[in-house]
């Protein structure tokens, strides 16, 4: 609508200047929302070619990106909204504003929709509770979104979808509707309930930082850490399974302190790493 608060009365004149006025704005309003929908459309387009990895030239899809104010060679988050309730047209359109606005991509993609943002300083969780609170509050549903990454490059796209998807799978088994989190927050718990176990991405998100200082520097971290908890906790019993003097255990107990976070022996954390341990050693043979 064009609103005009004349100071005087008007003449057909005038009339006539506000009437062409009018259609003038709104030819320019439609071809600009034309243009956006265009633009939403190719970017839905490159984001369903890489969640679909169809095998195209990797090179010609970073330059599709590129063309779209997009690089895919950059730290990208991947999140998956699943919607319930809420009308997919408006929750589409809200998507793709915030989309637009990030740099990002955006399509809908096997039932839900998807969103590739460039990553920030906050963790793929914190955003996809951020997300699933804007958007449940903008639609008036609960709307649940599962978050991956960050990723770069072509090929790791569709992989975050796959650990984003599994996080949603598991936010609803867990009566989690409408919120939103990352496999790292869910923890060996999204593992069990995700629809795929990513068994290797657990262990390495648990065990990862030791498992390559061990590596680099010929350490035995991990299974001091084994040790430790295999006999609750006691020290004494430890350096006696390792056969190393008491001080040994307390400098390695230290050095993964450093390496994994000074929060390993508290009991949340310590069930995950009891856990990640038990899946390395079996998979270990």
């Amino acid at each position: 609508a064009l609103v005009l608060q004349p100071s005087r009365e008007l003449d057909d004149t005038d009339l006539r200047i506000l009437e062409r006025a009018a259609l003038v704005m709104a030819l320019l309003m439609l071809s600009l929302t034309s243009g956006i929908e265009a633009e939403n459309r190719v970017r839905g387009e490159l984001l369903d070619d890489l969640l679909r990895d169809s095998g195209q030239d990797p090179d010609g899809l970073l330059d599709r990106a590129r063309r779209l104010g997009t690089d895919l060679m950059s730290q990208h988050s991947l999140y998956v909204v699943e919607l319930e309730g809420a009308d997919r047209g408006r929750a589409t359109s809200a998507v793709e504003h915030l989309v637009a606005g990030a740099g990002g991509l955006s399509s809908a993609y096997d039932g839900r929709l998807v969103l590739l943002l460039p990553g920030t300083d906050a963790g793929p969780g914190a955003i996809a509770q951020s997300l699933a609170e804007e958007l449940g509050a903008s639609l008036g549903h609960p709307v649940t979104v599962g978050g991956a990454g960050p990723v770069s490059g072509v090929t790791s796209v569709a992989d975050a979808h796959t650990e984003a998807v599994r996080c949603v799978t598991a936010l609803r088994s867990l009566g989690r509707s409408g919120q939103g989190s990352s496999m790292t927050e869910l923890g060996f718990v999204g593992l069990v309930l995700g629809d795929h176990s990513d068994v290797a991405g657990f262990v390495v998100g648990c065990l990862g930082p030791l498992l390559e200082y061990d590596e680099r520097r010929g350490t035995d971290l991990v299974k001091t850490l084994q040790a430790y908890f295999d006999t609750g906790g006691h020290l004494a019993r430890t350096k006696d399974a390792l056969h190393v003097h008491v001080n040994t255990v307390t400098q390695r107990l230290d050095r993964i302190g450093k390496l994994i976070g000074a929060d390993w022996q508290e009991p949340a954390r310590q069930l995950e790493l009891h856990v990640a341990l038990r899946l390395h050693r079996v998979s270990a043979g």
